[in-house]
């Protein structure tokens, strides 16, 4: 039997493990609202029984462990996911602002919260409207050849188409540009967690190899920043004997233990597009998840599509109005000069002679006729001409293919965004599930520890009084 002390010894082994349980319940709920927090239970296991006569006489019960509640599953796949939302996410961002610069994907009949127009980036005709509205000025200045009014409309006219391309070429070179910052941001980004990550995997197993326990909080707020990573780019994840984890990318190690062997950085392409790589083994990473895999897909796909297709756009108005042009005669009976300068859509330009004297576009066909409006009509008709150099398209459908495509990349952004957040909310909540802390479990525990340790106390107390009364017979 245990006899009084060895029952005495037993009430405060209770105690303490009812306390026990009181601090892990209060960590619990002291961390109810810390989205990286998993939920703790104290591990309570019976001490050993001694023999008897009747047979072997508990002794109580003592703390062993405290476990944290993941599921290294779920956290895998969240991760994953992760991943998937950081590259539709950063996919959704780029082409949106694209889309800006275009100024054709916004509903027509759309007003803003002002009343005003929401037909473009500002109010203003996309381009597909400035161009149709060009070529139906030469139609004017073919219905009357020798008006200087209807040609000073046709200069305004060319000018505003001018511009609007200026203006998308710019602001898609802008857009360009804020998705390499993004790139960059990103890349300083990764390389912090990578370090923070190796640091903490240091911290872990030193922590565990001095204690019989596992660093849970460690643990959490490893494995938060290894999500945050995730979010930036595709990783590979390998736990090791120690507890550290592991971290690679394309089978390229980064952290190994408790040291960063690798950090990325970022390199040019031959078009100027950003890039990345590991920074002491040179090697080229793939990236296909995250916001990196998303911005770096994008540079090379859709935003440089929509460069290189309006360059081909702008550079075939060029050749095709020049080509008529400058076979015709101006009111004076003159000939050779172009309607338009440059070469793309970042240069072009309205003949800076026709801004001051719109009496020298050649309009005629004629040198000696001025009311000839040959020249003037045969540009007109450019309007719903095939052009070989845009696969046989007119001007107007070749931009409106570019419109059209760009739509469909934008609604796959946005599908697969919303797809992301409804599998990743399942997720999250089917790990809150088991992980989540649940104020109304944790304050149930709270009670039944609290009722324990006043019924422990009791046993303390009532040995107490045991004790007195034996001494009291002795004397």
């Amino acid at each position: 039997m245990l006899g009084l002390f060895g029952t005495l010894n037993l009430g405060t082994r209770s105690l303490q493990t009812q306390q026990a349980g009181v601090e892990v319940t209060g960590q619990n709920l002291a961390n109810v609202n810390n989205p990286a927090y998993s939920r703790q239970r104290l591990q309570i296991q019976t001490t050993d029984a001694l023999p008897s006569a009747i047979g072997p006489v508990g002794t109580g019960a003592q703390a062993v462990a405290i476990e944290q509640l993941r599921n290294a599953l779920l956290d895998s796949q969240i991760r994953s996911e992760q991943s998937v939302g950081g590259y539709w996410t950063a996919q959704q961002s780029g082409l949106q602002n694209a889309q800006i610069s275009l100024g054709e994907f916004l509903d027509r009949g759309a007003k803003n919260v002002d009343g005003t127009s929401a037909t473009g980036s500002d109010g203003a005709m996309g381009l597909s409207d400035t161009l149709n509205n060009f070529f139906n000025d030469f139609q004017d200045v073919a219905t009357s050849p020798t008006s200087i009014t209807e040609r000073q409309a046709l200069v305004s006219q060319a000018q505003t188409l001018a511009s609007r391309m200026h203006e998308i070429s710019q602001r898609l070179n802008d857009v360009q540009t804020t998705i390499q910052g993004s790139i960059k941001d990103d890349v300083n980004s990764a390389n912090t967690l990578l370090g923070d990550i190796a640091k903490l995997n240091d911290l872990i197993a030193t922590t565990e190899s001095a204690t019989t326990g596992k660093a849970n909080d460690l643990r959490d707020l490893r494995e938060q920043k290894l999500e945050s990573l995730a979010q930036l780019t595709n990783i590979e994840t390998e736990t090791a004997e120690d507890g550290s984890v592991n971290i690679s990318i394309n089978g390229t190690p980064l952290v190994v233990g408790n040291k960063q062997v690798d950090s990325l950085e970022t390199y040019a392409g031959s078009r100027g597009q950003l890039y990345v790589r590991a920074a002491t083994s040179q090697t080229n990473l793939a990236l296909s998840g995250g916001s990196l895999g998303g911005s770096i897909n994008l540079q090379d796909n859709e935003i440089y599509t929509l460069q290189s297709s309006l360059a081909t756009l702008a550079g075939s108005i060029i050749s095709q109005v020049n080509a008529i042009h400058s076979t015709g005669y101006d009111l004076a009976g003159n000939t050779g000069h172009d309607f338009f300068t440059g070469t793309n859509a970042s240069n072009i330009s309205v003949n800076a002679a026709f801004l001051t004297d719109a009496s020298l576009i050649q309009a005629s066909g004629d040198p000696a006729g001025p009311g000839d409006n040959s020249v003037a009509l045969a540009l007109s008709k450019l309007k719903d001409q095939p052009i070989a150099a845009l696969g046989n398209q007119t001007f107007s459908a070749y931009y409106g293919s570019i419109v059209g495509t760009f739509g469909q990349s934008i609604s796959g952004a946005n599908t697969q965004v919303a797809n992301h957040k409804a599998v990743s909310t399942a997720l999250v909540n089917q790990r809150d599930s088991i992980s989540g802390v649940s104020i109304d479990e944790e304050m149930t525990n709270l009670l039944s520890y609290q009722k324990a340790y006043q019924a422990s106390a009791k046993i303390v107390t009532t040995i107490d009084e045991m004790l007195d009364t034996v001494l009291n017979l002795k004397r």
